[in-house]
């Protein structure tokens, strides 16, 4: 339907190769453990950090007992829930939904005394041992240290099959309120204690496969990010079904059968997805903020480090509505207004690319003239209490979707793409901070009402973004830069309060690209494939198929797209989005 006859190109598992590696790389735990025993003396401390949600039960099965030696288990230190709750209560909250951005580190999550009493009880047996949990190598920096590392994806799906948050026990809590207290807790512990590390890691293991796991050692973990930060590279994208779900990302991104349709898809979004790569055969993933962390400059460029620090501020991703439902109509908080709540350091601007529409697609956007918040605040609580539906018509805008249109959406906006549209959204990265106001009437997947949040969202909503305003700033303005034969280039958005600068280009040759300063992230809107090669030979060409997003560091500076395979010699479409500076 949507291929048009086409077989589906789009590829589900980018990996990166690398050459030269061969001996720096094992896959299984039969393999690691022999790797490792050739390090190992006899009255060695090995310290085996790992992430929450690694399967602790397969790494004390598969590594810790067939290494030997005497076992600590560095999280018996830690804090009880009852002695840690009261530190991070305020993080945490009692909404079902947000929390504040958690400053913590390793070392508030244990308790000091219980600590010294360990280290003493390690220090005072003879011969092999092994330290190992979550925050091991706090616990006993001192010893050899591997890290078990896994990709957000993967805890939470592992969230949904009753992994708790750390030491809680909260196994079968509502997976929102789990999701909740990692994100705004835990990983950012997690990482900064992992970060703090870094340098002392010997080996890493990936554990996001159940029994398959692989293993880089240091220098090789170095190269991966060396070669990521400074070469084209795609994130490896993960699919999620949700009530809105359609049937578009199914068919084009060859997805398996489902018994819910497909709502999302993550590529783009670093904080999420994980990078990977393959030498000789055996693969390796670890979690894209290992890149964004270590390798930050080259990553971002000067400009946006100095702007954003060690944090990626664009994200792009898909919502698939096609022969499926609306999204909810919602909105993204003001800058000072995410501020001054969750302590982030900027808001959700936003954008509805319009990839591909059928029959009636449209897209909610901004109120209509003359709505107030006395009027509209008052109706969306009474539907928020099922008293009566809401009346979207009446009071928001209702602006009919094609492809390639774009839909600028600066906080504060009231929006909702429509059914039967599928859209690459591009924003700014805090993606988590969404106020529903309207869900339809309906139940999520769960079989609960999905959260309503008109409570905070009525703090945050401009009325001035009404038809009149939409019309002139918003809806699809497009103004071309430059034209000549074979190559068009439009600037699409985003709107002026907005961080982010999106470019369209339309081209059948070989072009040239510029970061422009910024990390650059693109996605090919149009056209089967393109083929990636770099200015000065510094890195191997990559090629990229329709609607696969990709990104250029600022270290790449310029770069050429040209089109590929079948599309040689046809129009292409390519839109770039990087920051202003």
């Amino acid at each position: 339907m949507y291929l048009k006859g086409r077989k589906s190109n789009y590829v589900k598992r980018p990996l990166k190769h690398i050459d030269g590696y061969e001996d720096h790389i094992w896959k299984g735990w039969a393999e690691i453990v022999r790797e490792l025993r050739k390090h190992l003396t006899s009255d060695d401390v090995l310290v085996v950090d790992m992430y929450h949600g690694t399967d602790e039960r397969e790494v004390k099965d598969n590594l810790i007992r067939p290494l030997g030696g005497t076992a600590f288990f560095a999280e018996a230190a830690k804090l009880t829930e009852e002695e840690l709750y009261p530190k991070i209560s305020r993080n945490v909250t009692d909404d079902r939904v947000f929390g504040s951005l958690s400053t913590h580190n390793m070392c508030d999550f244990y308790d000091s005394e219980k600590v010294k009493a360990l280290r003493e009880k390690i220090d005072g047996t003879e011969g092999f041992r092994i330290v190992y949990g979550v925050g091991a190598a706090y616990v006993y920096p001192e010893g050899k240290i591997i890290y078990c590392d896994l990709d957000r994806w993967q805890i939470q799906l592992r969230y949904r099959r009753g992994l708790d948050n750390w030491g809680v026990g909260n196994y079968d809590e509502d997976i929102l309120k789990k999701y909740k207290r990692g994100y705004f807790v835990e990983w950012r512990m997690q990482d900064r204690h992992k970060f703090s590390i870094w340098n002392d890691i010997l080996y890493m293991i990936d554990t996001n496969r159940k029994d398959d796991p692989s293993m880089v050692d240091h220098l090789l973990l170095e190269k991966a990010l060396d070669t990521f930060a400074s070469s084209p590279f795609r994130l490896i994208p993960y699919f999620d079904e949700g009530v809105w779900g359609g049937k578009w990302m199914q068919e084009v991104c060859d997805l398996p059968q489902s018994s819910n349709n497909y709502a999302w898809c993550f590529d783009g979004v670093p904080e999420e997805n994980a990078i990977g790569i393959e030498v000789s055969g055996i693969s390796f993933e670890m979690p894209a903020m290992n890149l964004v962390k270590e390798r930050a400059r080259k990553l971002l460029g000067d400009k946006v480090f100095a702007r954003f620090g060690a944090e990626f501020p664009i994200r792009f991703d898909f919502l698939d509505t096609m022969e499926g439902q609306n999204l909810s109509l919602q909105v993204h908080p003001l800058t000072e207004y995410i501020h001054e709540n969750f302590g982030m350091a900027y808001t959700q601007d936003e954008s509805y690319y319009i990839l591909d529409a059928g029959e009636g697609a449209h897209v909610y956007l901004g109120v209509k003239n003359g709505v107030t918040a006395d009027t509209l605040i008052p109706a969306l609580e009474r539907a928020g209490r099922g008293e009566e539906m809401f009346d979207a018509e009446k009071y928001i805008n209702n602006f009919p979707a094609r492809r390639h249109d774009h839909f600028l959406i600066p906080a504060g906006t009231i929006h909702c793409s429509g059914s039967n549209s599928m859209v690459l959204e591009i924003s700014a990265t805090p993606y988590i901070f969404t106020f529903k106001l309207w869900d339809w009437g309906r139940l999520g997947l769960d079989g609960k009402p999905r959260p309503i949040n008109v409570e905070r969202g009525k703090h945050v909503i401009q009325y001035e973004r009404n038809t009149d305003w939409c019309k002139a700033n918003i809806v699809n303005h497009v103004e071309t830069l430059q034209e000549e034969p074979g190559l068009k280039v439009e600037r699409t958005g985003l709107h002026e309060l907005e961080l982010i600068e999106t470019r369209r280009y339309w081209f059948d040759h070989k072009v040239k690209f510029s970061c422009a300063q910024s990390v650059n992230m693109l996605n090919l809107v149009e056209g089967e494939e393109v083929c990636i090669t770099s200015v000065d030979g510094s890195f191997d060409p990559m090629h990229i198929h329709y609607a696969e997003t990709f990104i250029l560091p600022e270290s790449v500076k310029e770069y050429y797209i040209e089109p590929a395979g079948t599309a040689q010699g046809k129009t292409v479409g390519v839109i770039q989005a990087a920051v202003r500076v």
